[in-house]
C-alpha cells in the first residue's frame, strides 16, 4: 500500500479486475505528501477506506440500469482522491455519498505545511541529536560525524525513516571493501573507486573492529530516533563483523621489546625522544596511547606523598576517558621517576605534559605517533598481534602473575577496567583504593634492562 518515491511516500492500490474496464484504470497512485512513515500510514489508511467504499459502490452500480451515468461519477471521485490527500481529515463515521461535493481543504500557511511534510534527513538527525547535543562528548561527535559522512558519500542524504536493513547491509559490505588507509591521505576518489583500488592493488581493508565502530555509532543514533518514534526499528544492530581470520593482540615478548629498543627511528613528524618517552610510560603504567598523549601538566600531582598521573576528562578540549572506570589515579613508577618524567611539568611550555606531539585535524593528539609506530613495527618485522595496545596486555599479564600480594580490584582500577570481582563488599562498601596500594601494584611491573633504549629525557 505504501511506496516511496524520492523522499515522499505514495499510496498505491491495485484496482479489482472486475472494475478495471468499467472505471478505466488498473491501479490508483496518490501522493501522501510526507516523508514520515508513521504519518504516511495514517494517511494511507484513510485513502484505503475511501477506495474500499468506492469499490463497493462500483460493484453495486454495475447491476443498475443507469450504470454508465453512475460510473462516470465514480471515475470523477477516484480522480478527486488527490483532494482527500491534501486535507487528510479524520475519517468519517458513515459512508460518504459519491455525489456529495468534496469539502475544500482549509487554507494553511504554506511554510507550516512545508515544515510538517519535510522528513527528518540523516544529516539533520546527526546535527540535532549528536552535534548539537550538550550531552555528547567530543569523541562521540567526531566518530559519529565520520560514520555519517561515509554513509552520505556512499548513498547520499535520505530520510531516516526509509533507511532500513538493505541499506545498512550495503554500507557494511562497502566498509569491509575499503582500504585501511582511507582518510589517512588526500584522495579525490569516490568510495566505490577506493574499494576498486583496494581490490586491484590487493590492499589491506578495514578491519572488523573498524567496521563495527562505524555501525555502532549509527546504531547509537538510531536508538535515539527509536525512542522518539521517528523510526520503527534499528537496522544497524545484529550484524556480524568477522572478516577472515581475527588477529588477537597479545603481550610483548622480551626479544620483541629488545628489537623495538634497538630499532632506528625514521619519523620526521614525531621526535624520537617523544616516542621513547610515551612507550616507556605505556610500559610502566598500562595507560592507553590517547590517555598518555592528552595528559596535561596539572594531571601530574602529588597524592599522599606519591607522584601520580590523573587520567580524567578535559573540558577545554572535550576529551574524556574511554569509559567511566577510565577516570582514575595511576602512581608514577619508580623507573619513570628515574627517567626524569617529573621534570616535564616544569620545563615544557606546552600545557600538555608530553612534548613534540601535534593535534590532528580530527582533534586527536598523538595520531601521528600512532601511525609512526605502526610503520616502525612493520619495518622491523614485528607480527600483526603486536600493537601499541600490547603494552596494556603486558602490564595486565605481569600484574596478574606477580608474586606480590596484589588484589584483582587494584589491577582493574589501575588499568581503568570495570571491576571483575562483583561482590557486595566491592560494589557497596569499597569507595576508594589507597594510593599506597596502587603504588604497590604499579611497582610490580618490571622489564629486563635491554627492553628500552637509554635516552636522556
Amino acid at each position: 500500500m505504501l511506496r516511496i518515491r524520492g523522499t515522499t511516500y505514495h499510496f498505491r492500490r491495485i484496482m479489482p479486475p472486475a472494475l478495471r474496464t468499467a472505471l478505466n484504470r488498473r491501479e490508483i497512485w496518490v501522493s501522501l505528501k510526507t516523508g514520515y512513515q508513521n504519518e504516511a500510514r495514517k494517511r494511507a489508511s484513510l485513502l484505503h477506506a475511501r477506495t474500499t467504499e468506492l469499490f463497493m459502490q462500483a460493484h453495486s452500480v454495475l447491476a443498475e440500469p443507469d450504470a454508465l451515468n453512475r460510473l462516470e461519477g465514480l471515475r470523477v471521485a477516484l480522480r478527486d482522491l488527490q483532494s482527500v490527500s491534501q486535507s487528510f481529515s479524520v475519517p468519517e463515521t458513515g459512508p460518504v455519498p459519491v455525489s456529495a461535493p468534496m469539502s475544500k481543504p482549509q487554507q494553511q500557511n504554506k511554510q507550516t505545511l512545508a515544515q510538517k511534510a519535510a522528513p527528518l534527513m540523516l544529516s539533520g538527525a546527526l546535527k540535532r541529536f549528536v552535534l548539537d547535543s550538550p550531552h555528547a562528548s567530543a569523541d562521540t561527535k567526531k566518530a559519529t560525524q565520520r560514520a555519517v559522512d561515509l554513509f552520505l558519500q556512499a548513498f547520499g542524504d535520505a530520510p531516516v525513516s526509509i533507511i532500513g536493513g538493505e541499506k545498512a547491509g550495503a554500507f557494511r559490505d562497502l566498509l569491509f571493501s575499503l582500504p585501511a588507509s582511507l582518510g589517512k591521505r588526500k584522495s579525490s576518489l569516490t568510495l566505490e573507486e577506493e574499494a576498486q583500488r583496494a581490490r586491484e592493488e590487493g590492499l589491506q581493508t578495514l578491519s572488523g573492529k573498524s567496521v563495527k565502530n562505524h555501525m555502532m555509532r549509527l546504531s547509537a543514533l538510531w536508538n535515539q530516533l527509536l525512542q522518539r518514534e521517528l523510526v520503527t526499528r534499528n537496522p544497524w544492530t545484529g550484524w556480524s563483523f568477522e572478516n577472515g581470520q581475527k588477529t588477537i593482540r597479545r603481550s610483548w615478548a622480551t626479544k620483541e621489546l629488545a628489537l623495538l629498543a634497538s630499532a632506528s627511528w625514521h619519523s620526521t613528524s614525531v621526535p624520537e625522544q617523544t616516542f621513547r618517552l610515551v612507550t616507556l610510560i605505556a610500559a610502566y603504567t598500562g595507560m592507553r596511547l590517547g590517555e598518555i598523549c592528552t595528559l596535561r601538566k596539572e594531571d601530574l600531582q602529588i597524592i599522599d606523598d606519591i607522584s601520580c598521573f590523573m587520567v580524567r576528562p578535559h573540558a577545554e578540549t572535550g576529551w574524556a576517558p574511554k569509559t567511566e572506570a577510565g577516570t582514575r589515579v595511576v602512581p608514577v613508577h619508580s623507573k619513570l621517576l628515574e627517567a626524569g618524567v617529573l621534570a616535564f611539568k616544569e620545563t615544557t611550555d606546552d600545557p600538555h605534559l608530553i612534548p613534540g606531539l601535534e593535534t590532528s585535524k580530527q582533534g586527536v593528539r598523538g595520531a601521528a605517533l600512532g601511525r609512526a609506530f605502526s610503520l616502525l613495527k612493520t619495518r622491523i618485522g614485528l607480527p600483526a598481534e603486536i600493537t601499541f595496545h600490547s603494552f596494556r596486555h603486558t602490564v595486565s599479564t605481569q600484574l596478574r602473575n606477580a608474586k606480590a600480594d596484589i588484589r584483582e580490584i587494584w589491577i582493574d582500577h589501575l588499568l581503568g577496567h570495570e571491576a571483575t570481582h562483583k561482590s557486595q563488599g566491592t560494589t557497596t562498601y569499597l569507595t576508594s583504593i589507597s594510593t599506597v596500594n596502587l603504588r604497590q601494584t604499579i611497582e610490580a611491573i618490571s622489564y629486563p634492562e635491554t627492553a628500552f633504549k637509554k635516552i636522556p629525557f
